[in-house]
């Protein structure tokens, strides 16, 4: 098995959106904000390579949204999914299985492509990965959440014929190497793979916990839907991740790829940090 990180590039969003209850006075020290009270996130995705499978975990925002969406959120950088593919010796027709954590735009954006008058799947060989209860959710939204789930994203996949589901199932397997965690707080039945590498278990954070900054426990985003039940979840998976010392591997970090877990006089907070390559 090899692992590798896919760099789409950067985007904007709101701080306080972000941080949620924490004030601008204390999260704008861990990410600055610009005079739009904007800050800089990745849209870092993983890619898997596990025998005959190469599995690629989230997709990013894709290009193929009309200007007044990205006005909105100031894609910027030099990373795209095919350039960083290809950096690994890869092309997006090599890959064998799209695993969506959710689908929020900016985690499955990339799915589909617009081929002249047609939005059709960007990765044409491979399998699309969700699971029932999420797909209901999102393709059925609340009216809160129905901004993130734009229907150009994800109707077509079905379409294809392309999507699978996988059973909502704490701990269920996807391959002998990976196994899947659920969470609810931030969106309905979101999956993290579970990753067995090189004796180390690496989980994949989506959007449980966005970036380092998000780790201690109060600092929960404005998009959670529970943001309760993000905190259970929160504090529960820490103290497991600390005790086992899991990798976790960040999804939208600015910076940070990976980090473990320290236990300090504050709470649980990120040890070493470090490229998924010094692994």
């Amino acid at each position: 098995m090899k692992l590798y990180t896919i760099e789409t590039g950067f985007f904007k969003l709101d701080g306080g959106a972000m941080f949620g209850v924490v004030p601008k006075s204390i999260w704008n020290k861990l990410n600055p904000a610009d005079e739009r009270n904007l800050c800089t996130w990745a849209a870092r995705c993983l890619l898997i390579e596990d025998g005959k499978r190469l599995i690629l975990i989230d997709n990013g925002i894709g290009d193929k949204q009309d200007a007044k969406f990205f006005s909105h959120y100031y894609l910027h950088g030099d990373a795209t999914l095919d350039k960083s593919l290809a950096a690994h010796g890869f092309h997006r027709d090599d890959i064998t299985d799209v695993f969506l954590t959710h689908l929020h735009f900016d985690h499955c954006g990339g799915s589909i492509i617009r081929t002249g008058d047609k939005l059709v799947p960007a990765f044409k060989n491979a399998t699309y990965w969700s699971n029932a209860d999420h797909w209901k959710w999102a393709t059925h939204p609340n009216d809160r959440e129905k901004a993130s789930f734009l229907k150009e994203n994800i109707l077509p996949i079905q379409e294809s014929g392309q999507l699978k589901f996988i059973d909502h199932t704490e701990g269920i397997s996807f391959t002998d190497n990976i196994s899947i965690r659920f969470a609810n707080g931030h969106t309905d039945a979101m999956m993290l793979p579970q990753i067995s590498y090189r004796d180390k278990t690496i989980v994949y954070m989506a959007d449980l916990l966005p970036s380092v900054a998000h780790i201690p426990l109060p600092y929960v985003m404005a998009y959670d839907m529970f943001p309760l039940t993000t905190l259970t979840e929160k504090k529960s998976f820490l103290q497991e991740a600390a005790d086992k010392q899991y990798v976790l591997f960040f999804e939208h970090d600015p910076a940070i790829e990976c980090c473990v877990l320290q236990q300090t006089e504050k709470g649980i907070r990120a040890g070493n940090t470090f490229a998924l390559s010094e692994l």
